[in-house]
């Protein structure tokens, strides 16, 4: 009897949920249909959007920089420079406040372009030139190809097949547009030892590759310091506009061809400039911040393993992506391009031999494995003999923007930072928050009194002792 009782209520019950299962999903509030066409094409475009913004991280992130440029005076074949340490009004991701920045930004769609290095002696450059992905073309300076004797490197653009020139290094690029990040080195953070600093790098010449006896053209350096430099990334529609406008100059590659496609389906087509803005604008509104989301859930694993065990501090770069941004993806079986994003969401520029000029590392959680912030006061102990050439710094960042914290004094402290107090055995002690600590101003390192922030230990000229871990930077620890 039980069984007949229940049989009929199981077949209803299976019936009914068929029939819910072929009505589709419940609608909300009248709306349509998710299988609705239109609603299909919204979750596409907001789908492929996320997909877009991952993968096409480094080229907005570079076009930025560019756009940048561009609103304060520059242009095309010009270098940028800072003829002052920057300050916060510099807005591009993790800059160095403890140098001298030239930013050449190349442009070879109509000739090839000279670099020209000068040689190191009273001055020197650290650097490499990257193309519009920003892939490495080679390293320039005493780290780089010259070896420190200085050279005229021949950015080359895609597809170039003419004979270069006696006298010349070539770089082929595989994008007609890129940059060359070069910090001309401080003895110190004293006003004549910056001046010294800028002076040397204003030997570096930056000119169109001549033609015939057509004469050299003057290199055309503009001043950027304390002018809003703004090139933080921005998650909406804006990220998708800049996208375009990099997609619209440069070639599709090989390796991302698969992308042409996916871009169209989201407006972006070559030829077709701009016409992905007016269309799809609130999707890329609500897909950007879905794809910022996701790349703050994947940063935490850069972090794992850390360069030494038992702290917080790692490369910010998974090994996959700095071996790929260092041989343009040579592996046919390798291309983390979500690795790549978190990258560079967080930073810009890579180097064709990571460690021979410089290393960075970077953590976003303290001692206790806490994101730092929220009014906190913090200390790094930095040990005695840091392995470094030239020099140790460290910086703090805003947490959500990876941009120097904004309407603070300065934003680091380092080796080369006059006044900076040592201990006895040489050690140093740093100190972050938003207030100094009583008779520590000399080094403190200002944040907010709201939000997350993190740390970025830079090594110019890193030592053996740094890479056989000999010589180990402790975690940043809560004060009070």
């Amino acid at each position: 009897m039980a069984s007949r009782t229940l049989l009929p209520a199981a077949l209803a019950i299976l019936l009914l949920t068929t029939s819910m299962a072929n009505a589709g999903p419940p609608t909300r509030h009248g709306s349509a249909s998710p299988n609705d066409p239109e609603a299909l094409q919204q979750r596409n475009v907001e789908r492929r959007a996320v997909e877009a913004l991952i993968w096409g991280m480094p080229a907005v992130n570079f076009q930025l920089m560019l756009d940048a440029f561009k609103t304060i005076g520059g242009g095309p074949n010009e270098i940028v420079y800072w003829s002052k340490p920057v300050n916060w009004k510099d807005q591009t991701l993790t800059p160095n406040p403890d140098t001298i920045y030239f930013t050449p930004f190349y442009d070879t769609r109509s000739r090839p372009v000279v670099l020209e290095i000068p040689a190191a002696g009273d001055g020197s450059i650290t650097g490499s030139v990257d193309d519009g992905w920003q892939i490495a073309l080679e390293d320039v300076g005493p780290a780089g190809v010259d070896k420190g004797k200085g050279g005229k490197y021949l950015i080359l653009p895609p597809g170039y097949k003419d004979k270069v020139p006696d006298g010349y290094i070539p770089m082929p690029s595989s994008t007609y547009q890129g940059f060359a990040l070069l910090r001309s080195n401080l003895k110190s953070g004293s006003d004549a030892d910056v001046a010294d600093a800028v002076a040397y790098g204003k030997r570096i010449k930056f000119y169109p590759l001549p033609r015939g006896n057509e004469p050299q053209a003057e290199t055309h350096f503009v001043d950027a310091y304390d002018k809003p430099y703004d090139a933080t990334i921005p998650y909406d529609s804006r990220f998708f506009a800049a996208l375009d406008r990099f997609v619209q100059v440069e070639p599709w590659l090989t390796r991302d061809k698969a992308m042409i496609d996916t871009l169209a389906s989201i407006g972006i087509v070559k030829g077709n400039a701009s016409a992905a803005s007016a269309g799809n604008k609130a999707a890329f509104d609500h897909a950007a911040p879905e794809g910022k989301a996701l790349i703050e859930l994947w940063t935490e694993s850069v972090f794992i393993p850390p360069f030494n065990e038992g702290t917080h501090w790692a490369l910010p770069a998974s090994p996959k992506v700095v071996q790929g941004m260092t041989n343009n993806f040579s592996d046919p079986n390798s291309y983390p391009v979500d690795g790549r994003a978190i990258s560079y969401s967080l930073a810009y520029f890579s180097a064709k031999h990571l460690g021979a000029g410089q290393y960075y590392l970077m953590t976003i959680k303290d001692k206790d494995g806490h994101r730092m912030g929220d009014g906190k006061t913090y200390g790094l102990h930095v040990p005695a003999n840091p392995p470094v050439k030239l020099y140790w710094s460290a910086t703090a960042y805003d947490g959500d923007t990876h941009a120097l914290i904004r309407d603070t004094r300065w934003s680091s402290r380092g080796s080369n930072t006059p006044g900076l107090q040592k201990n006895e055995d040489g050690s140093v002690d740093l100190y972050f928050g938003a207030v100094a600590p009583a008779g520590k101003e000399s080094n403190w390192i200002p944040t907010n009194a709201h939000g997350r922030f993190e740390v970025l230990f830079r090594l110019y000229g890193p030592e053996k002792s740094f890479f056989d871990k000999t010589w180990k930077l402790p975690d940043v620890e809560v004060l009070k």
